[in-house]
Formats: C-alpha cells, structure tokens, sequence
C-alpha cells in the first residue's frame, strides 16, 4: 500500500515537472521533458542548464558580497561650499611656559625637592610642583623620575587641575590685539580657558561646556571649558539654521584673506621659561581643530616660534553622509550620526571625542585613575605623579591594540570603543609660512617704552581662509537594493533568460499547481463516495431491493 502512494507521488510530480518543463519561459528547460528528445540529448541540455546555474549563483555570490561589503561610496559633491557656511577653525593655544616664575621656580623647587627627598620631610612648595612636573615633557619627566627612588602623593585635598590652574599664567600676558573679521576685540572677549594634557590652554571659537559636554556626569570642582557663548543656530550635522545671522555663535568668516581672519601677538616672558620642565624649545603650541572637538594638542599642533611672524591659510575638508545611508548600520557605511553613538562625557560625537574618551576608560582601566585632563566623574580619582609610567603605558598600550592583536583583552576594549569617524565632519587642513619678526624696531615704532618690552619675546599669528569657496566629499550609496536587484535580473536573463515572472512559474509550479491538483483529487474522492452512496442498494418492507437513486425518483413523482 505504502509502495503504491510513492508511486502515485512520483507520478503526480513527473505530470507536473513535464507540464512544468512544457510551458516555463526559462531556456534550456523545456527540453528536459520533450518526448522526441533523446535521452542524450536531454542529459547534455541538463548539463549546460546546471553550468548556467553554477555560473549565475556564483556571479550573483560576488555582486552580494561587493554590494554588502562596500554598499558606501565617498565622492566628491556637485556643488562647491561657501566658507561662511562653516565655522571659522577654534584655535587652541598652549604655551611652553607654563606658570610665571614668580610664583613657581620649578628648577629650584625640583633640586630642592631631590636633596629632601631622603628626609621625608615634605614642603608647602612640593603640591605645587607635584602638578607642575604633570606638565613638564615626557623626555624630561624620565629623567626627573629616575633621579628620586619614591615621589610622594599630595598631601592637599585640592585636585592637580585646581593647582595647575593657579600656577597658570595670566591671559593679558600671553595675548594682545586680537582682531577679527578686522575688527579690534578684548582678547579676553575671543578667546576663553581650556583644561588640556598641556595644562590650561586659551581657545576661539569652541562651543560651551553645557553644548559640548554632559555637565550633569563630570566632576564639578574644576570646569574643562570656561566658553559660556552658547550655539543654539548650529549643529554638526544640520550647519547653521535660518534663524542664524553673521554674529551666531560659533563665529564664522565671509570669505577668504588675512583682513577676513583672525590675527594676534603672542608674547612670551624669557624668565618664565623653564628648561628642566619643558626643554630647549620656548614659544607656542597651536592646534586647529572643529569647534565640536575637545582638543588635544599634545598629538597634533604647529608650533609658533618667538620673533617669527606665522600665517596659517586654512582649507575646510568637509565630509556629509546623504540620507539614503540612514537606514544602513554603521557598521556598513563605516560613520555614526550623532543620534545613534552616546558617549559618557560628550553630547557631540565626533572620532576624536570618542578617543578621548576611549583613553580615559582604559587608563582606568589599567591604572585605577585618569589624568588630570581627562573628563572624569566626582568619584574617579586623579592620578598621582608616580603613576606617570602607568598612563604612559596606558595610551601606548591602546595604540598598540589595532596592528597587534596578542591579548583578547585588549582586542574587546578597543572593540567596545568602536570610534568610527562622524557622519559629518569638517577637518582643517593648513599651509604655513612664517618669516622672520623684528618686532623691536616695530616696538620704537609704535613708541612702546623699552621698559614694558624688556625680556619679552612677541610672535604675531595669522589664520585665514585661503579661498572662498571648498569642495565637499559625501557618502553615498554605491550599490542600493534597487542596483543590487537589477544586477541579479540581469545575470539571471543573462545565464538562464529567467525574469520576475519566471520565478513566479517556480513558485505557482512548487506550491500553487500541487495544492490545486490535490484539492481536486480530493473533490473527486468525495464526489464518487457520494455516487457510491447513493447507488448502495435499499430493502424495502414488502421485499423489493431498491437504490438511492430510485426511491429519490420515486419521492419527486409522488411530489
């Protein structure tokens, strides 16, 4: 019996595959099933229409993986940008003198602090140099380290960023004559303190604590950014708004040249300067960067010699994301809009935000504290000096962890980072000229007394934007899903002349056509049970034998 319903299975499946072969608009298949057809002749059509199919599917195999691995394409856009349509570069300066020597002499601090380093005993002086020896170059701080077996904690409850901030120097003596967009400015209106690895540094043109960072988590005893000038007509990603008018926060320019830029005198005191800390080099450090950024100069800046004049001309390299990319992940189109990455201590994503943070997770990570610079909450601790060589490893190690790849540990703390770079991004990229600043003979000029110029050293700084207008870069979908499907349709047509309604004939002969002949299989079971029934015979009272049929015929007479 069972061998019987396999065999009307069969039989049903070769009517159907022969009805199939008949009538499909795919090539090569109705020869399969044609009667007048030798058996050699269908098995060589089955070998060519099996070699089609391996060719297509592999074809189609190399298109999906290109269409899945690289779906973005960057690009360059068709239009050109206006300068005014971004902000003007923030401009963080950091000098190498850190702190006056009227209030710290770190040289005669730092010998003293060596030859009563073997008494224990310890000096109202030794806070203050223990923040100060934060700041002093790596080079130096081996050397200095390497000289005392033990360097004590502090002893005062107030952070290194309380007391580096009190050793700094005072604003009004690094900065003067600040102009922009050729107007004369305060220096103190334009540019505002910035908490750096550096130490506290002057910044133009960054955007405010409560619009960069969430206040709400970090520590509250020492500020990062002392901008209160709030953006409320600009984000990242949308630009300015329309409300937005030339004065907006942040500043931007009207177009390109020096008389469009910003320009100031950086002066330097000679006997602030510290060799032992800071080494041979005096003068300044300046980084340009995106107002969104928080900076580190310590990994990229210019540095702005004494007695030189330096002009920067600045040229925006911009990168938007358009909004066909949205609905990929991030992973795929390799950025992340501001909404879909939260970061701990920033409300604006970008890379170099992220790294920052990165940094400071693992150097809590591996040391139990952050440096000083580095955002933290009111319970993470700071880390002492004699934890030098732990946050040096720290930032090594995380450097490390991208080409190495020998610790599994390691490897997931950098994959939890996942910094890919910002869906919209503006970087600065420069061309510097500097010539030599004979700013004495300017000083007689100008009749500035001799006096108020003895023992200072005075630099000038020019930043402009070199032309008017840029070339934007976008992301764009390079294969969509409509490309993706139109390249398999014609592969497909191609190998095996198939289209969309060739596989609706697969899908109405693999399911629809079978469903349809056993229903009808079922139909006629039951009409012949019913025919059955009806001619089974009958026997009546007085002896007769009669069907179904017969007493239904009789019934609609006698009616």
């Amino acid at each position: 019996m069972k061998l019987s319903k396999v065999k009307a299975i069969l039989g049903r499946v070769k009517e159907i595959f022969l009805d199939f072969s008949s009538k499909t608009s795919i090539h090569g298949v109705k020869y399969f099933g044609c009667p007048d057809r030798s058996w050699c002749e269908k098995c060589w059509w089955i070998t060519v229409f099996a070699l089609s199919v391996c060719s297509c599917a592999f074809l189609i195999r190399k298109l999906y993986d290109k269409w899945d691995q690289t779906p973005v394409i960057v690009s360059f856009d068709e239009k050109f940008t206006p300068v005014w349509q971004i902000p003007f570069p923030a401009v963080t300066i950091c000098p190498e003198a850190k702190t006056p020597i009227s209030v710290l002499n770190f040289t005669r601090e730092f010998r003293r602090f060596v030859e009563n380093s073997s008494r224990r005993n310890r000096h109202e002086r030794d806070d203050a140099l223990l923040a100060m020896m934060q700041l002093c170059d790596r080079t130096n701080i081996y050397s200095l380290v390497s000289t005392t077996s033990t360097i004590p904690n502090k002893t005062t409850e107030e952070s290194y960023a309380s007391l580096i901030r009190s050793l700094n120097i005072p604003r009004t003596d690094l900065l003067d004559d600040c102009i922009f967009l050729s107007e004369r400015f305060n220096c103190s209106e334009l540019f505002s303190y910035t908490l750096t690895e550096e130490g506290v540094c002057l910044t133009f043109n960054i955007l405010s604590a409560k619009d960069m960072l969430r206040t709400e988590v970090l520590q509250t005893s020492d500020p990062y950014l002392t901008e209160e000038s709030e953006a409320p007509y600009w984000s990242l990603e949308l630009g300015y708004s329309p409300q937005a008018n030339i004065t907006s926060y942040p500043r931007r320019t009207l177009g390109p040249g020096y008389s469009a830029g910003l320009s100031l005198f950086l002066r330097s005191d000679l006997t602030n300067h510290d060799y032992l800390c800071r080494g041979p080099i005096h003068g300044f450090k300046v980084l340009l960067h995106s107002s969104s950024e928080y900076p580190l100069v310590t990994n990229k800046f210019i540095r702005i010699p004494m007695n030189h004049e330096v002009t920067i001309a600045v040229k925006p390299e911009k990168i938007a994301t358009t909004d066909g990319l949205q609905s990929y992940s991030p992973e795929r189109r390799q950025c992340f809009f501001n909404s879909e990455r939260y970061l701990q201590f920033f409300r604006v994503y970008n890379q170099e935000n992220c790294e920052l943070e990165c940094l400071t997770n693992f150097t809590l990570h591996r040391c139990g504290c952050v440096k000083f610079s580095m955002p933290r909450t009111n319970v993470t601790p700071e880390c002492e000096i004699n934890r030098f060589w732990c946050m040096w490893n720290a930032e090594i190690e995380l450097l490390e962890m991208g080409p190495t790849f020998h610790k599994f540990e390691e490897v997931s703390f950098r994959a939890r980072c996942n910094c890919l770079p910002a869906c919209t991004s503006v970087q600065y990229d420069t061309e510097i000229t500097q010539a030599n600043f004979d700013w004495m003979k300017w000083a007689r000029t100008m009749n500035v007394s001799s006096a108020a110029v003895n023992g200072m050293e005075i630099s000038r700084l020019g930043i402009y934007y070199k032309e008017s207008q840029f070339m934007t870069s976008k992301r764009s979908e390079l294969y969509g899903l409509t490309d993706f499907l139109a390249n398999c349709g014609g592969l497909l047509g191609l190998c095996m002349g198939m289209s969309l309604l060739s596989l609706v004939e697969l899908f109405y002969f693999c399911l629809i056509r079978p469903f349809a002949l056993w229903h009808h299989q079922q139909q006629q079971q039951q009409q012949q049970q019913q025919q059955q029934q009806q001619e089974k015979p009958v026997h009546l009272e007085n002896g007769e034998t009669r069907t179904s049929i017969d007493l239904q015929n009789i019934q609609r007479k006698s009616d």
